[in-house]
């Protein structure tokens, strides 16, 4: 069975829905799922909150463009975490603002870059990496996405925002807004420093 159909309509509906809710602005983010034959990825500049099923770009098993308009020049990350993870099967990138200001601070843990401060954090999301800064665009950063994606399915990249991986598209949706929840908890809560509980606090009691 032809499975592209219906993941273009999955595909439109997570943009309208990451749009509406605010968790990207204007023409940024992008979101890829893993088809049968290769990869549905969201076009260059696009807003994810006007894509329609027939706008989508094509890419084949190998990651070239083979259909429709070009891609978003951020496709190596997708790709980077998928041709790593054969258990994942959708990649979103958004430039949420509370994950996005997060990795705009000096001195965060750059192996998990959030505290586990929820048990759906933990449970949803798991360890966030903190990955260096590069221009958007800029490929070289496609090594270090494929080292963390072999144990993470969320990374946090410096100065821009969340790549958040699951086994599908509603998976990986909830991720990126349990990792935005994470986020705005971080910021409201950095005031009262060691008064701060963790998951992890939690546990050992």
């Amino acid at each position: 069975m032809n499975d592209v159909p219906a993941l273009r309509r999955q595909l439109v509906e997570a943009g309208g829905s990451i749009h509406r809710r605010r968790l990207t602005h204007g023409r940024t983010g992008n979101i890829s799922v893993r088809t049968k034959s290769g990869y549905l990825v969201t076009p260059t500049g696009c807003s994810l909150g006007e894509l329609h099923i027939d706008d989508l770009s094509v890419l084949d098993t190998e990651g070239h463009h083979s259909g429709g308009p070009p891609p978003t020049k951020e496709t190596f990350l997708h790709l980077a975490i998928l041709r790593e993870r054969p258990d994942l099967s959708a990649v979103v990138h958004t430039h949420s603002v509370a994950s996005a200001a997060v990795s705009c601070l000096d001195g965060l843990d750059e192996a998990a870059a959030l505290p586990p401060l929820t048990a759906y954090f933990t449970m949803r999301v798991g360890t966030v990496p903190l990955l260096p800064f590069a221009i958007p665009g800029d490929t070289s950063l496609g090594p270090a996405i494929s080292q963390q994606a072999r144990a993470h399915t969320a990374m946090l990249l410096r100065n821009h925002g969340p790549v958040v991986a699951g086994t599908d598209l509603a998976s990986a949706l909830d991720a990126l807004e349990e990792l935005e929840h994470a986020a705005e908890l971080f910021l409201r809560l950095a005031p009262f420093g060691d008064r701060v509980r963790t998951v992890m606090t939690e546990e050992k009691r």
